[in-house]
């Protein structure tokens, strides 16, 4: 199927669409960003669907975006797992919707198994959507054609979704506990992206690592990050977690030169020099200096044995209401939720969004 669509890289352009958004309630919305090619996150592309118009929004073209910005806020925002995109949003403006409905969301609650946009196209509309161009380099001028009827697709179902989404919800007397989802979707994604601290470098499977392999970890890491930042690269794309962990653990096992083997040979060819130079420095460096980090597990005390049996009640009572309303058990309260309510159930509307509680309040009355 041809998809048309107006790709927009001029104000005059941009400002006759703020003024047709004006008219609207609500707005499908994508973005497509540069973060598998670029060291920070950049919104490359924004996609919206005005009445049967598809606009494609170049950002990266220096246009003034803040009055489109501004016109979206106060509009229901259709989108598919919005979480990223929300949060790029945010970074890039502080933007805030209103509201949003996105279309992920409605999918876990209606208890759509598959909850992918091309899944849910499917199963409501029976399009199939391509899935190419998921990984594709958004910043990339100009784009081709392929790419941007990709873009344009992922706006053009959305309205079609959402009406059909919205009355299985409300069939299933849900619609509440969609949006009070889709509100704090909103709520933590104002917080951004978390920012990379001093103990970032501890990367997954370094608890591993003895004290050598760790000063010879944090080194590397951190040469990445100067690698990474200087040519404008996401950091894997200089070497990935998984060697860099490879190469510390095998300077702890042999002091020399044998973590060369660790490496495939282009990538160590490449990086010859500079590698060899952030594993001296980590063979040198007291492991003491080591920013360190308290474990969590050294401050958390053992839930009680009754605690353990509470816990373990309120996640039957929770897998029950799950298999009647056949969505996720996960959805009504996650496992470090059931711990957090087995030692102080008090805090069940603190812990839970309203809905979520009220599912559990008598079983926990009862507990």
């Amino acid at each position: 199927m041809s998809i048309s669509f107006e790709w927009i890289d001029q104000q005059s352009d941009l400002d006759i669409l703020v003024k047709d958004l004006k008219s609207l309630k609500e707005v499908p919305l994508d973005t497509e960003a540069d973060n598998m090619y670029h060291y920070r996150n950049r919104i490359c592309l924004f996609q919206v669907q005005a009445g049967k118009v598809t606009h494609i929004i170049d950002a990266l073209a220096g246009l003034d975006l803040s009055a489109f910005m501004e016109v979206l806020k106060p509009r229901l925002l259709i989108m598919h797992g919005s979480d990223f995109d929300l949060r790029l949003m945010a970074d890039f403006s502080r933007f805030r919707p209103r509201e949003v409905f996105d279309t992920m969301l409605a999918a876990q609650l209606i208890g759509i198994p598959k909850m992918g946009l091309g899944a849910l196209t499917e199963h409501y509309l029976g399009v199939e959507l391509p899935k190419t161009h998921q990984k594709s380099n958004w910043s990339k001028r100009p784009l081709p054609e392929k790419m941007l009827h990709y873009a344009a697709e992922d706006v053009l179902y959305l309205t079609d979704l959402r009406k059909k989404m919205e009355a299985d919800l409300k069939s299933k007397g849900r619609m509440d506990w969609f949006r009070q989802r889709c509100a704090s979707q909103i709520e933590s994604a104002m917080e951004g992206f978390p920012e990379k601290d001093e103990y970032t470098w501890r990367l997954p499977g370094a608890n591993k690592l003895g004290p050598r392999g760790l000063a010879v970890l944090f080194e590397l890491w951190h040469w990445r990050e100067r690698s990474a930042k200087k040519a404008d690269l996401p950091p894997f794309k200089i070497i990935n977690n998984n060697f860099m962990l490879a190469v510390a653990a095998s300077v702890e096992k042999s002091p020399g030169v044998a973590w060369r083997e660790e490496l495939p040979p282009r990538l160590f060819a490449r990086h010859r020099n500079a590698l060899e130079k952030a594993v001296q420095r980590g063979e040198q460096r007291d492991p003491k200096t080591l920013p360190k980090r308290k474990d969590p597990r050294e401050e958390r005390i053992p839930l009680s044995a009754e605690e353990i049996e509470r816990q373990e009640t309120f996640r039957t009572i929770r897998d029950r209401h799950a298999g009647e309303l056949g969505i996720d058990p996960s959805l009504i309260a996650n496992r470090s939720q059931l711990a957090v309510l087995a030692r102080d159930k008090t805090k069940l509307d603190e812990v839970l969004l309203p809905w979520q509680a009220e599912l559990l309040r008598e079983a926990f009355k009862e507990n």
